[in-house]
């Protein structure tokens, strides 16, 4: 299973923000940090704002910032809110199965048991865990944004 680049900038942006701690940044910030597209990340943000992970002002002074504590994020629901879906193998979409042996088939199940367990480990983990060892975080952002 391969996570988009959606959901993984989608991380990456959650990362940044619990890491650097500054009251709001820019898009413009997080995309020098990581060396990622800004039009990329305009969708992503975007994203965000709308799920409610984040909250985004306009204008000068703007930016964007955490709508929650870091340990109230789990990377679980990042993952299920930023990924378009999860049909990992083509029977899982009624609409565009054409396997002929969908109906005796038991791979489909050991698949969406693995996808569940994948989802489910990810229920487990906060954004505070992952940033935990926020001073190595930082400094490593740092160095990428000014091109060492």
């Amino acid at each position: 299973m391969q996570l988009s680049y959606h959901a993984d900038y989608a991380c990456r942006v959650l990362i940044y923000l619990a890491t650097m701690k500054a009251d709001r940044c820019s898009i413009q910030t997080i995309s020098d940090a990581f060396k990622i597209s800004e039009n990329h990340l305009v969708k992503v943000v975007h994203k965000l704002g709308k799920l409610g992970f984040i909250i985004t002002v306009r204008g000068n002074g703007g930016g964007i910032y955490l709508k929650t504590k870091p340990s109230e994020i789990t990377i679980g629901d990042v993952i299920r809110s930023m990924e378009q879906n999860f049909d990992v193998v083509e029977c899982f979409s009624q609409s565009n199965n054409t396997c002929p042996i969908t109906p005796v088939c038991r791979l489909k199940s050991a698949i969406a048991t693995a996808r569940d367990a994948f989802l489910s480990s990810l229920d487990q983990v906060t954004l505070a865990e992952v940033t935990g060892n926020r001073k190595a975080l930082g400094r490593i952002m740092e160095l990428s944004k000014a091109g060492a």
